[in-house]
């Protein structure tokens, strides 16, 4: 599948660095593991072999995964956002109308999105319904608790 992976250049720096990583140091490691369980003799019930092959398939699994990411990357030029409707790379302020409490979320690509950090991903429920939305707009989100309303109250890059 070939589908686009919408990142910022930060976020795509960092998908670079995680490869070299998994290419190198990781590579290296698991090997070493995988040699020293293999010092220890029979295979066949050997628990340290299997972590260590179990472990190298997950490795060389993500550098798939990273490879086809980066392979596929559009990345946001922050130069070329617009900051009249919500999109991937602004940052906006809402209000929810209920319980008259303000959050500032920046909306970024699946691969970047990190809830703690205010950062959601533009497939999330409520990134998906921000998507081209205004200031001053109210928008309805589909929660678990019912649905929230919200005012867009600010867009920024």
């Amino acid at each position: 599948m070939n589908e686009k992976v919408i990142v910022s250049e930060d976020g795509l720096n960092k998908l670079r660095e995680e490869l070299e990583y998994l290419r190198g140091a990781k590579r290296r490691e698991v090997a070493k593991r995988i040699k020293q369980a293999l010092d220890f003799g029979d295979i066949s019930e050997n628990s340290e072999y299997d972590d260590a092959k179990n472990e190298q398939a997950f490795v060389e699994g993500r550098i798939k995964e990273l490879e086809q990411m980066i392979r596929n990357a559009e990345v946001i030029n922050k130069d070329e956002i617009d900051t009249t409707k919500v999109s991937v790379g602004t940052t906006v302020t809402i209000k929810d109308l209920d319980e008259d409490e303000e959050f500032e979320y920046s909306i970024v690509g699946s691969t970047e999105s990190d809830p703690d950090e205010q950062r959601i991903s533009n497939e999330s429920p409520l990134g998906r319904t921000l998507l081209g939305n205004s200031v001053g707009d109210t928008v309805e989100v589909e929660a678990p608790v019912g649905v929230i309303k919200y005012e867009i109250l600010a867009i920024k890059k």
